[in-house]
C-alpha cells in the first residue's frame, strides 16, 4: 500500500494532480502505474482511497475515492520535550510521527536552553511528512518550539491529564482514551532543576517513571508516548 500526502482542497476535490517531489516518489520510487490504488491523506486526519488515472512524464492524476482508515490513535497525546542533540532531533521527529502524537512541542528549562536554527522547524516537518506516508497514518503533529519556561500554562490544554517523566516515581501506564487528552513533559539531560519540579508539582503535573534505568531524553519521549498510546 502506498500513502500519499495532498492538499486538503485536492482531497475533496475529485482529482489530485501529483507533481515534483511527490511525482518522483510515487512513480519512480514506487514504480506506481496506471489504475493501482493508494491512499490519500491531507495530514489533519482525514483519508480516502485514490486510483491513478494517469501517468505523464512531469505529472500524474489520481482520482479520489471512498473514504480510508484513518489509522490514527484515538488518544491525543502531547509530547514535550527540549530539544536532543542535532544528530538526534531527526529520529525523535520521526518516531513521534510514526507513534501518532499529536503535538510536538520543544520547551526550554533551565538546563535546556539550546534553539532551533533558521529553518530548522520546517525541515523537521518534512521528516514527519515522510514518516506518516510511511507508517500510513493520517495526521501530522504540530511541531513548534522552543517555547520558553516563562510560558509553561500554555504548553497543554486546561484539560490534559499532565505528566513529568521522572525516576523513582510511580511507572507511566496505558491511559484510557476516553479520558481525554494527555501531556507529557519529559526532562532535559541532567533532568529538571528542583525548583522547576516545585513549580510544576504546583500546577498539577504528575510525576511518572518508566523505571529504573536513566535514560537519554529521546528515548524516554518515545518509550514514554509510546507506552501511552500502547492501548488505543
Amino acid at each position: 500500500m502506498i500513502t500519499l500526502i495532498v492538499a486538503q482542497d485536492e482531497l475533496v476535490g475529485g482529482t489530485v494532480t501529483v507533481s515534483g517531489d511527490a511525482y518522483r516518489h510515487l512513480f519512480r520510487a514506487r514504480r506506481a502505474a496506471v489504475g493501482e490504488r493508494v491512499r490519500l491523506v491531507d495530514g489533519f486526519g482525514l483519508a480516502r482511497w485514490g486510483v491513478i488515472a494517469r501517468a505523464g512524464r512531469e505529472t500524474g492524476e489520481i482520482l479520489v475515492g471512498e473514504a480510508a482508515p484513518a489509522n490514527d490513535p484515538v488518544l491525543e497525546v502531547d509530547l514535550l520535550v527540549p530539544l536532543p542533540k542535532p544528530d538526534r532531533l531527526s529520529w525523535l521527529v520521526e518516531k513521534a510521527s510514526e507513534l501518532g502524537v499529536r503535538r510536538l512541542r520543544f520547551v526550554s528549562s533551565a538546563r535546556a536552553p539550546r534553539e532551533l536554527g533558521s529553518g530548522a522547524l520546517e525541515r523537521l516537518r518534512r521528516v514527519a511528512a515522510s514518516a506518516l506516508e510511511q507508517c500510513h497514518g493520517s495526521r501530522l503533529p504540530e511541531i513548534s518550539g522552543v517555547h520558553p519556561w516563562s510560558e509553561r500554562e500554555s504548553w497543554a490544554d486546561s484539560t490534559a491529564q499532565r505528566f513529568v517523566l521522572q525516576p523513582g516515581s510511580p511507572a507511566l501506564a496505558a491511559i484510557d482514551a476516553g479520558r481525554g487528552p494527555v501531556a507529557l513533559l519529559v526532562g532535559p539531560e541532567g533532568g529538571f532543576d528542583p525548583n522547576e519540579i516545585a513549580e510544576l508539582e504546583a500546577e498539577g503535573w504528575q510525576r511518572r517513571g518508566l523505571g529504573v534505568r536513566v535514560l537519554r531524553l529521546e528515548t524516554a519521549a518515545i518509550l514514554g508516548a509510546g507506552t501511552l498510546l500502547a492501548a488505543t
